[in-house]
């Protein structure tokens, strides 16, 4: 049991297995109040057992392997595990050869909770093939994902197939990343099991270090990424993280180091319809890619069947492509010591709120052809309507006058697209064989070809 399904591994030479991992986990607390500033010091506390499960998904042939592990951090925020890192990058993951383990680190992946969207956490899915599952509570998921991280480079004949790990990366999004910007500060220093960090769409708070029925130890808003780590942290935002009201990243913002990048990126949010559906069944082949830019001009409102229905049309921005890169960067920057370069931040004007352009789009931050070139209004912010809705921004499509206003044939809108996917591969914002398949798209679209 792993959230939604959709696509075939075989198709894409990858296999998947599930295994559970037992130990004793300890508990950690601080003699000191935790500092914004992230330079915790913490030691272990009332060790108690556990035995979690984790997913791996790898190459068949083990010769077809990077040696990369992705080590994502299973999101619970629905009341049950879910892969939304998996399903935003599994395309740059698949094509450079990496492993990804998913790790039921928390304990409402196994038991759920009363408000969960489906009654899909692990035992009461399946409370046979789980039966065995025991989770002493949060307040340990630190440690249970440092020891995962562990049996992973220990254990890898069994885990991986095989497969040696070079480089073991720790993924989190959105409620896990709050996780991991705990971990970073307070564990990652003591158990030195990760070569890096992708902090995908955290707040300015991490989560607590230690909660009931242990002592409740909030970490303070906000909190940085402490500066004295030995190895890279790349956080990634999008609109809705820096400025919406439940997030509000911006409290957070730090300057870049040797060993620290931020990177926000305009026109997107906390989760997009590729995140929530579209990205699920994508096998490389560029079916998804047509899919994802026809819905700029088709958004729906609607996600996995009516299940979850919005008020607005749901973002359907370029965060799949700028995280495929910011894959691509953080394992090379672990590899060669060479950071990324540094990218611009999200323009906010004096009051704290985005700066727009004439077309309603974000100025400043990550640029893409969807924001430079567009054929919607794409943001993070303004959406309403049941459950997480607000987490998934709005698309505004452009109506036919304003296309022709904008891109008066074919060639016009083709020949500034492109340029703009040009700009973004450059930046290092797209990697070079996305850029390819947006212009593709592109290409057989049919903006300014309609009067």
């Amino acid at each position: 049991m792993l959230g939604a399904g959709g696509l075939d591994l075989a198709t894409v030479g990858y296999t998947e297995s599930e295994f559970f991992v037992s130990g004793t986990a300890s508990a950690y607390q601080s003699a000191e109040p935790l500092g914004s500033e992230g330079l915790w010091t913490v030691e272990p506390v009332a060790p108690a057992e556990f035995t979690t499960r984790v997913v791996v998904r790898r190459p068949i042939d083990p010769a077809a392997a990077s040696g990369n592990v992705a080590v994502e951090w299973l999101n619970v925020s629905a009341g049950f595990d879910g892969a939304p890192d998996w399903t935003f990058t599994h395309t740059e993951l698949i094509r450079s050869g990496w492993t990804w383990v998913g790790v039921s680190a928390q304990e409402v992946g196994i038991v759920g909770r009363e408000n969960a969207i489906a009654p899909l956490a692990l035992k009461l899915a399946d409370p046979v093939r789980y039966a065995a599952l025991s989770h002493p509570g949060d307040s340990y998921s630190y440690d249970i994902f440092s020891q995962v991280g562990a049996a992973i480079r220990t254990q890898w004949h069994a885990l991986l197939g095989g497969i040696e790990p070079t480089r073991v990366v720790a993924f989190g999004e959105s409620q896990s990343a709050f996780r991991l910007t705990t971990y970073v500060n307070a564990v990652a220093t003591v158990a030195n099991v990760y070569d890096g960090y992708l902090v995908h769409s955290r707040a300015a708070a991490g989560a607590p270090l230690s909660q009931a029925p242990l002592a409740d130890i909030a970490t303070p808003d906000p909190t940085l990424i402490r500066t004295d780590l030995n190895v890279p942290v790349l956080t990634f935002i999008t609109e809705t993280d820096l400025v919406g009201d439940r997030l509000r990243f911006v409290r957070a913002r730090q300057p870049d180091t040797s060993l620290i990048r931020t990177w926000e990126v305009a026109g997107t949010s906390h989760v997009d319809l590729y995140g929530l559906g579209l990205g699920d069944s994508d096998d490389g082949t560029g079916v998804a890619d047509t899919g994802l830019f026809a819905a700029m001009s088709a958004p729906p409102n609607s996600i996995y069947g009516g299940i979850i229905t919005c008020d607005l049309p749901i973002n359907t921005g370029p965060q799949t492509y700028v995280l495929r890169s910011a894959v691509s960067a953080l394992a090379a920057w672990i590899e060669t010591g060479v950071p990324p370069s540094v990218l611009p931040r999200i323009e906010l004007d004096s009051s704290g709120a985005l700066v727009v352009d004439d077309r309603g789009n974000t100025s400043g931050g990550i640029r893409t052809p969807q924001v430079d070139v567009p054929i919607a209004t794409l943001s993070g912010l303004g959406q309403t309507g049941a459950s997480f809705c607000g987490l998934f921004g709005v698309t505004t499509p452009f109506d036919p006058a304003q296309l022709a206003t904008a891109y008066p044939n074919h060639d016009a809108f083709v020949s500034a697209w492109n340029e703009a996917v040009d700009l973004a591969v450059e930046s290092g914002a797209v990697l070079a064989v996305d850029g390819d398949r947006l212009r593709t798209v592109a290409a057989a679209s049919d903006i300014g070809t309609l009067t």
